[in-house]
């Protein structure tokens, strides 16, 4: 990330004018009091790990976009600070601060104290939100050591700080002030986040994607975790205090035709026109969906409820779906492109290739779950079905060309989809009947219990060898692959089937693939890819993930998918042995004697034998330790014992699990990494180089 100067900005009382809406504290409805929140975090921000860590930035930042949203505000700056603090603020109304009748206390403190209250569950504060549940502010407010909120509002500052969800002192007048806003900053409690680091691209990644969604809404995000004196007490924004540190500004007036424009980049566009509408559905409700068709087989859509992101989809979703295969059937046989005696497009089919963002606004809005990753409300789906079906049959009938070239690219899907089936039923059908229910090359373990059997998916015969005399037979099976298996990327099931090496590997996991994919079928729920720690088993292990990612997704969502760790070295004192996983770790197992080191390049099937003397100085006659350094290349080098208590013995072992943070931002990558454009890979092998790490 460039070091950027954020020029300085005003926020005055002028930059958004105040609207005819009343907000005050008549506006905040109490439900019921602050529970034990700190007890159950994951009831309310789903886990405490790293996603639910994100989660407390996207509960405040929700709050000053749902500003932007009412029309009240167009600037939000969210902050990451020195001592793992984050600072969002706004230029909207400011919460109230005024006395609330049925608390006795200011509105602020409620709302930050207090479980269910907001200006979210009716009157006039909010049309249309993204937090009804008014859980937000409180819930942060519990799960941080410290917050502080200041408001700025009526011609004054307001303060109040809390500690883990309870008020250091009421709410005080600090001065007066010509500004508006509110400004919240917290500090996440280390009792309940084992780990706090937040992720700069995490971050901004998502606030990059809030800023399509509200067309007029400037996002600054900053990075000034390595200012350690920073002075944010006395300003508004951050950025006004003109530092040099890493930002990012966002702001889009295309909506979702800019974020679909921003997802394909990287991509071949099959039609040059992106369709596009917002439409009104009643004063306070809207639907709004964009979408174009790429040469690929993979789709992605994206779906938002009240600029929430539903990552589980929901009943607009559904809408869409249906809607988007009924209009090309009906397009495609009016047209002529369908025949009479050919099948209907299926939902599978139409989605190849499609690239769709769906934003609905509701004035109340169901969601499943406080993180909000799947809509319930049942009126989306015909709002979506009725707006998308209407527009999108006159965008086909008035771009010919591009409804031609969507309409060939489903037929497309559909004639292999259908040999893609013949293809996979062949396969299927041969192992069952000629007793190939398990490829031949598969050691398989002796449990048949998923829950501990584990397969080892090795790169070679060599390794396979040695692991299967190294491994625990019960619970440990091991498939030796042969050489770089292809490349799914663009790849149809068909051909993936014709492949030896996928095959095996498929009937091995015992799920099958395609559309009678079943996650309840996995033989083992430890699918480890142990491949060798050079450039080639890097590859490999490459083509492995993107063959989990693109069609055995729930393996990888579920957890069951691991890389294995071999260490690189094998460090020998006398008699003592210790294995070194990284370079830092050889260091630190050397001690002193790593910088003495001569390293001595072993003869074939030796090992790097040096002796522990200082630089420039003689060898002493007496008897001198020595220590042996031996580099492994790949597991085939390692002998069965050493493999076992290095790679495979669970009591040692080290596994790192795959898991997918951001699917949108992994499918990018995939599409960089593996596709066909080449410019592309070509500038993200240059941009992120410095990230790698090279053995040469």
């Amino acid at each position: 990330m460039e070091n950027v100067k954020i020029q300085k900005l005003i926020c005055s009382q002028e930059r958004v004018m105040e609207k005819k809406t009343a907000y005050d504290s008549n506006s905040i409805q109490v439900l019921k009091g602050l529970d034990a929140v700190r007890k159950r975090p994951g009831m309310y921000i789903g886990t405490t790990g790293p996603e639910g860590l994100h989660h407390l930035i996207w509960e405040i930042f929700d709050n000053a976009r749902d500003e932007a949203m009412a029309g009240q505000s167009d600037d939000i700056e969210v902050a990451l600070l020195p001592g793992n603090k984050v600072r969002v603020v706004d230029n909207g109304r400011g919460i109230p601060v005024d006395i609330h009748k049925q608390t006795k206390v200011s509105a602020l403190e409620t709302i930050m104290t207090t479980l269910h209250a907001g200006g979210k569950f009716g009157g006039e504060g909010y049309k249309v939100s993204g937090g009804l549940h008014g859980v937000g502010a409180s819930v942060v407010n519990a799960l941080s050591i410290f917050t502080k909120a200041v408001v700025h509002r009526d011609g004054g500052e307001y303060v109040q700080e809390y500690k883990q969800g309870k008020k250091k002192a009421s709410v005080k007048k600090v001065g007066s002030s010509k500004l508006r806003g509110t400004i919240i900053t917290f500090e996440p409690d280390p009792e309940i986040f084992k780990e706090i680091a937040f992720d700069w691209n995490k971050v901004t990644l998502h606030l990059r994607q809030q800023a399509y969604l509200v067309k007029g809404l400037r996002i600054t995000v900053l990075d000034a975790r390595n200012i350690p004196d920073i002075k944010d007490e006395d300003v508004f924004y951050i950025r006004e205090l003109g530092l040099e540190i890493p930002a990012m500004a966002f702001y889009f007036e295309g909506g979702l035709r800019s974020l679909v424009k921003f997802y394909n980049q990287f991509q071949k566009t099959i039609h040059k026109n992106i369709f596009y509408i917002e439409k009104k559905t009643n004063e306070d409700e809207s639907v709004e969906v964009s979408l174009q068709y790429v040469d690929d087989i993979s789709s992605r859509i994206l779906a938002f409820a009240n600029n929430t992101y539903n990552a589980e989809g929901g009943t607009h979703i559904t809408g869409f779906k249906t809607s988007l295969t009924r209009t090309l059937n009906s397009y495609a046989r009016k047209s002529g492109q369908l025949k009479e005696n050919e099948d209907n497009f299926t939902g599978e089919d139409v989605l190849e290739g499609i690239t769709a963002v769906i934003s609905i606004k509701l004035r109340e809005v169901q969601f499943e779950g406080q993180t909000k990753g799947k809509l319930g409300s049942v009126e989306a789906r015909g709002m979506v079905e009725t707006v998308f079906g209407e527009t999108f049959e006159a965008f086909l009938e008035e771009n010919p060309e591009d409804a031609r070239a969507i309409v060939n690219k489903v037929i497309l899907a559909l004639k292999a989809r259908k040999a893609a089936k013949a293809a996979k039923d062949s396969v299927l059908r041969k192992g069952a009947l000629e007793g190939l229910a398990l490829p031949g090359k598969l050691a398989d373990c002796q449990s048949r219990d998923a829950s501990e059997s584990e397969l080892f998916i090795v790169e070679g015969d060599s390794a396979g060898g040695s692991s299967k005399q190294g491994r625990d037979r019960r619970t440990q099976a091991i498939l030796p692959l042969k050489g770089k298996i292809l490349n799914v990327e663009r790849a149809r099931l068909d051909k993936m089937l014709a492949s030896v090496e996928i095959k095996a590997l498929v009937i091995a996991l015992g799920t099958a693939i395609g559309d009678v994919f079943d996650i309840g079928k996995l033989r083992y729920h430890k699918v480890i890819i142990a491949t060798d720690a050079d450039v080639d088993g890097a590859h490999i292990r490459t083509l492995l993930l993107t063959l989990f990612y693109r069609h055995f997704k729930p393996v990888v969502e579920g957890g069951f998918v691991y890389i294995a760790q071999p260490p690189l070295y094998k460090i020998k004192r006398g008699k003592e042995i210790t294995y070194a996983y990284t370079e830092d770790e050889k260091r630190k197992i050397l001690g002193k004697d790593a910088d003495k080191l001569e390293e001595v390049q072993p003869e074939e099937g030796g090992e790097e034998e040096a002796a522990a003397v200082e630089e420039g100085a003689e060898a002493p006659k007496a008897k001198v330790a020595k220590i042996s350094i031996q580099r492994y290349k790949g597991l085939g080098e390692m002998n069965p014992e050493e493999l076992w208590e290095t790679t495979m013995d669970p009591e040692r072992r080290v596994l790192k699990q795959v898991t997918i943070d951001d699917a949108l931002e992994a499918d990018k990558v995939f599409d960089i990494l593996m596709g066909t454009d080449v410019p592309s890979r070509k500038t993200f092998i240059q941009s992120n180089a410095q990230k790698a790490t090279i053995d040469i």
